[in-house]
């Protein structure tokens, strides 16, 4: 009930910050040799010259009819921007978050089951350092050792899975795996806290007092009994990934939404940029949505 008046928030605060950053997009498009005559021509044909009030209504009217605007730089619509640029950043979306959860999982269980011991210190030890190091940090290097040093993968770019599936994952590898490193120490911590608090339960002694094995201990009752935190965490890293991906687009040259969000800041496309925003807060409030959700499935005593 609470998703539409956030994104009504979200419409409005978006709305008033992007004009409240300096810079005239009109003074952008006409160059630096355009008198001040053309200049307020140019910003009464971009309709930057009417009231917030007035601009504000022309916005939200064609919002609600699938309308977000035209770009005030190039003249496209938004919608076909974004419909261009949304591939790329959900392909790399999804293969890091599939690489994290592949990973963290079940390195945060063993971890968990080895709490105190050299595997639990290790995992702790590479999470702190998995948080600590900047994505692009990370991508130069990746980029350096594999693509410019052992030329094993291209550099940059990005090609569609309709293009093959052997190019589509030779330009997502190592983008994958430099942004996927906080979230598998982030999943990993999560997991491995979650897990241990279970292990502490009556059940779980019960279990193995039956002669259930240390592995259906951990997975069937210790992990699943710890999911809603883990579940939790997922989601809200598919959620930050689709919306914070503007370093890694522009260090590996993926023509993303973050590498849109970035040219939309340095043009001052406010059009495009409310457009945007108001895409990634209707993903947000969208994967909460769906997270509640999974806690009915995965926790049946959850009730709404």
């Amino acid at each position: 009930m609470a998703a539409l008046p956030v994104l009504c928030v979200v419409a409005v605060v978006v709305f008033i910050a992007v004009r409240v950053v300096p810079g005239d997009p009109a003074a952008l498009v006409a160059g630096d040799s355009a008198t001040p005559e053309q200049v307020a021509s140019l910003r009464e044909a971009m309709g930057l010259s009417k009231p917030l009030v007035a601009q504000f209504g022309l916005w939200a009217s064609g919002i609600l009819s699938g309308d977000l605007g035209v770009s005030l730089i190039s003249g496209k619509t938004v919608v076909s921007l974004i419909g261009d640029r949304f591939g790329p950043t959900l392909a790399l979306t999804l293969t890091t978050i599939t690489l994290a959860i592949l990973v963290a999982v079940p390195v945060g269980v063993l971890a968990a089951w080895r709490q105190g011991m050299a595997l639990d210190r290790l995992v702790m030890a590479a999470s702190v350092v998995g948080f600590s190091v900047p994505v692009f940090i990370v991508g130069y290097v990746l980029v350096f050792a594999f693509a410019r040093t052992l030329q094993w993968l291209p550099v940059q770019g990005y090609k569609p899975l309709s293009e093959g599936i052997g190019p589509f994952f030779e330009r997502l590898l190592l983008p994958t795996i430099a942004l996927s490193l906080p979230y598998i120490a982030l999943i990993a911590r999560i997991v491995r806290s979650s897990v241990i608090e279970v292990m502490k339960e009556d059940f779980i002694r019960t279990a193995r007092a039956k002669g259930a094995s240390e592995s259906t201990v951990l997975l069937r009752h210790a992990l699943l009994n710890a999911a809603i935190p883990i579940v939790t965490v997922i989601g809200i890293s598919i959620a930050t990934l689709m919306g914070g991906v503007v370093v890694t687009e522009s260090v590996f040259n993926i023509p993303g939404l973050g590498r849109l969000v970035l040219e939309s800041i340095l043009s001052r496309d406010f059009s495009v940029l409310q457009g945007l925003i108001l895409l990634f807060a209707v993903i947000y409030v969208g994967i909460n949505l769906v997270i509640d959700i999974l806690y009915v499935v995965v926790d049946p005593r959850i009730k709404y």
